[in-house]
């Protein structure tokens, strides 16, 4: 939204004074003054009509001042476009004519059309008045000024809501407009292609790769350094979870054995990270820069190094590295982080699947098969048979995680699997720089990792969901204290030594009440992992077997299994941390096993006659620390809002957030709020909430939705009734204030099959950056199901669908969203 403040008055000699009241020019010859004019009945009248003008009479007897307008008062709210535009004449020239600011919040004016400013109202928490002041000066020196006040009311939604659909495109609200920026096979290096999508290309260490998922954006300034507040040039870093495998071949994949060399090479490059430069060529006209000195890929075969407690430990030992001070790569990597000193956090989530593992349980002990069951390496084959492509390059036989007869883990990759699940830190100015594996933050199927709110002398905090069903939410607590001079170090790797490879490990325990508990996962406090099914008692060696064994250790202190918890989000502002919480099932959410903070089962039917019990919409949980210190051992929680088919959804007990069409959803998965150097992000900051769905994508395709939230405890104490296919039970939980149409909006779907991934902005809030991942998935070369993204600009697209991220753009130059 623009808001206009301007009048398009012009005094000249044409007289259109209809009444029998004098003429300006006759109210001049007679030298009445301006506030004589205006005292009287025409002078009133003239008033209401210019609001703050000075009048100027156009006689030719004695030269006047200028005859200036500032526009009526007006109002608008934070983030949103303002344009300020007057007009002056004079009986001889305007010589100069300038606004500026002469009372309210500092806000930067913008030269537009002639006697034209604009600028962003800035953020406020109570309604403010801002006053501008123009002045005209004509060729004798002679000036005028005038004044108008914009009253600035707090951030709102400012867009009307996006429908659902199921169309083969990017749909965002009008006043918007979608760049297509960075796609799969896109060339990062001068010299590389252009990207076929034929199933013919090859070199992804040097393209983009697939499955595009979070995004972090760095600024750089003019001369190529970090700027943190740049919104006109910068990198975005963007991590690449799985692929389509099928779209990458000319002709569909082949899974016999053995894999084709090039093929599987191709398969495991497009996996990893990509940092790609990005620049603004003017009003957000935006593209990125192929061979920049930034651009950068990191795959499953870059070298990184081992930091915290189990480097260099025998856990990690392997063939590369036989006294595990390093590894090779990152592989499925899926949310991430941003730290407060310019570096990203990546973290390696469903990982397990890409080994071989089968019929080697003879050459291993109780306690390996234990750690290798709770992690699920148990694949006969892995997911994509890279192990079979060679039987000596290691690129490959190390996804063969078996352990051989009359072999150690300094001859075969037996210890594989434990170089993985890990979050790792990127330095993403430095491109000759090795990424570090943080092992203090424990190895399990990391989503996210998301620094809290860092305040001087006190410690960081990291909060981290464990994306599978039935896992947990976990804090990590660094043992030095934030000192704000790190932010702007030169060494940031160093900095990531100094906050993430020394402090406690933490798993949540949420309690009926609406508090919880935060458990230490240190050695020596930590009992035995029970006995369960065939597999033994596990009693923790040290602690680097706990970081080594994560899950293991938070079952053994009763750590509250989740449905599902992926990103985790942190308000800029209050602190408070939000988890998603995708979905679960039936078997692991069955109706006589709900709590309090995951207190839903029930049946989602769908428009096909079948139903899905369980927990298949998901929800969103947030917590606060006590006392608002992140090294708090205790916090207060309520569930923020339930995902629902607002259709068909009872509304007491499924739909409790009372959501409408306007804003229903289902899966929801990344989480993000906006950044705090914007209006989006400062007072009540906005969240943007993604979806990854199964349980909704007969209705819509995939979303993503602004949110206004409140406040930990802003709802009540809720009881749901329950009702599955044998019964029903009762659950109390804790619930937030329910959804209206002023606090949570749809703002965009997403093209067939896709998911919506990462989110992040420019510094500024007037560019959003999304990730759009795995369009058509369902389909392969010769059944295409998506088009996009050449369908986005093409009706009669007919191209493989490819991964890409879009920059979202308000064409009034607004903040977006508001």
């Amino acid at each position: 939204m623009t808001d206009l403040h301007s009048t398009s008055y012009s005094d000249g000699d044409v007289d259109t004074n209809t009444s029998v009241l004098p003429t300006l020019n006759e109210l001049a010859n007679a030298r009445f003054s301006r506030r004589q004019t205006m005292m009287r009945t025409a002078g009133a009248t003239a008033m209401a009509f210019f609001g703050t003008s000075l009048l100027a009479a156009c006689g030719d007897d004695d030269n006047e001042a200028p005859t200036v307008s500032a526009g009526a008062d007006g109002t608008t709210s934070s983030g949103r476009l303002v344009t300020l535009t007057a007009t002056a004449s004079d009986d001889k020239s305007v010589s100069t004519a300038a606004w500026s600011q002469t009372a309210g919040e500092t806000v930067e004016l913008v030269a537009g059309a002639a006697n034209a400013v604009s600028f962003i109202a800035p953020s406020v928490a109570a309604s403010t008045v801002l006053t501008f002041e123009f002045k005209a000066t004509d060729d004798d020196g002679k000036s005028s000024t005038a004044k108008t006040n914009i009253t600035v009311a707090p951030a709102q939604l400012g867009f009307t809501a996006v429908a659902k659909n199921r169309n083969d495109i990017v749909t965002v609200p009008e006043g918007y407009t979608v760049t297509v920026m960075t796609r799969l096979g896109d060339p990062l290096a001068a010299g590389v292609s252009a990207y076929a999508n034929d199933g013919t290309d090859s070199g992804f260490d040097q393209r983009i790769g697939d499955h595009g998922d979070a995004l972090a954006w760095f600024g750089l300034d003019a001369g190529g350094s970090r700027a943190d507040g740049s919104s006109t040039r910068g990198l975005l870093v963007q991590n690449h979870e799985n692929i389509t495998q099928a779209y990458l071949h000319a002709a569909g994949a082949s899974l016999s054995a053995p894999r084709a060399l090039a093929d599987a090479l191709k398969e495991i490059e497009c996996h990893g990270l990509s940092v790609s430069e990005y620049k603004d060529a003017g009003n957000r006209a935006w593209s990125y820069v192929q061979g920049s000195t930034f651009n950068r890929r990191i795959t499953p075969n870059t070298d990184m190094v081992f930091h915290g407690p189990a480097a260099g430990t025998a856990y990690l030992a392997t063939p590369y590295s036989t006294n595990g001070s390093h590894g090779r790569g990152t592989i499925n990597n899926c949310a991430n982080g941003h730290t407060g000193w310019a570096s990203v956090l990546t973290c390696e989530e469903n990982w397990a699947g890409y080994f071989l593992r089968s019929g080697d349980d003879a050459q291993r002990s109780a306690r390996e098969l234990t750690a290798l069951s709770r992690y699920g390496v148990t694949s006969s084959t892995g997911n994509y048979g890279w192990s079979t492509a060679s039987t000596t390059d290691n690129r490959f036989t190390r996804w063969d995680a078996r352990a051989k007869v009359g072999s150690t883990a300094a001859t075969d990759f037996r210890n594989e699997p434990n170089q993985f699940g890990w979050v790792v830190e990127i330095d993403p100015y430095d491109p000759a720089s090795a990424p570090r594996k943080r092992t203090a933050l424990g190895r399990f199927g990391h989503e996210g990792a998301w620094l809290g709110k860092l305040t001087a002398g006190k410690k960081v905090a990291v909060y981290m969901g464990d994306d599978s069903r039935r896992e947990y939410l976990y804090k990590f607590v660094s043992t030095a204290a934030w000192d704000a001079a790190d932010a702007t170090a030169a060494n940031r790797l160093a900095v990531g030594d100094k906050y993430l490879d020394a402090g406690t490990l933490y798993v949540a325990v949420f309690n009926a009440d609406g508090t919880g508990t935060w458990k230490p996962l240190v050695a020596g406090s930590v009992p035995d992992r029970p006995a369960v099914g065939s597999f033994p008692a596990y009693t923790f060696a040290d602690q680097a077997d706990i970081l080594v064994n994560t899950r293991l250790a938070a079952d053994a202190v009763g750590a509250t299994p989740m449905d599902r918890p992926e990103w985790t989000a942190v308000n800029p502002v209050t602190g408070e941390v939000y988890l998603t919480l995708t979905n679960n099932n039936a078997s692991n959410r069955p109706l006589g096993g709900t709590d309090a903070a995951n207190p839903r089962h029930y049946g989602d039917p769908k428009l096909d006659g079948s139903i899905s019990y369980g927990n298949p919409n998901g929800h969103i949980i947030r917590l606060r620390e006590d006392g608002d210190e992140t090294a708090a051992a205790t916090f207060k929680w309520d569930i923020y809002l339930f995902g629902a088919d607002s259709a068909d959804s009872s509304p007491m007990n499924v739909n409790i957030s009372g959501l409408t069409a306007d804003n229903d959803f289902s899966s929801p998965d990344g989480c993000w709020f906006s950044r705090p150097t914007n209006a989006a992000g400062k007072v009540k900051p906005l969240l943007w909430i993604e979806t990854d769905d199964g349980a909704f994508t007969d209705r819509t395709n995939c979303m993503l939705l602004a949110a206004l939230p409140g406040t930990v405890g802003d709802g009540g104490a809720k009881t749901i009734t329950n009702v599955g296919t044998s019964g029903s039970a009762t659950q109390a939980t804790i619930v937030g204030t329910p959804a209206t149409a002023a606090n949570l909006r749809r703002f965009l779907t997403g093209p067939v099959q896709c998911e919506i991934t990462g989110v992040d902005s420019t510094p500024d809030g007037r560019t959003l950056f999304v990730g759009i991942q795995h369009p058509g998935e369902e389909g392969n070369p010769a059944a295409i199901t998506s088009h996009w993204p050449e369908s986005q600009t093409s009706t009669t697209a007919t191209s493989r669908p490819r991964s890409a991220v879009i920059a979202i753009t308000k064409n009034d130059g607004g903040v977006v969203a508001l």
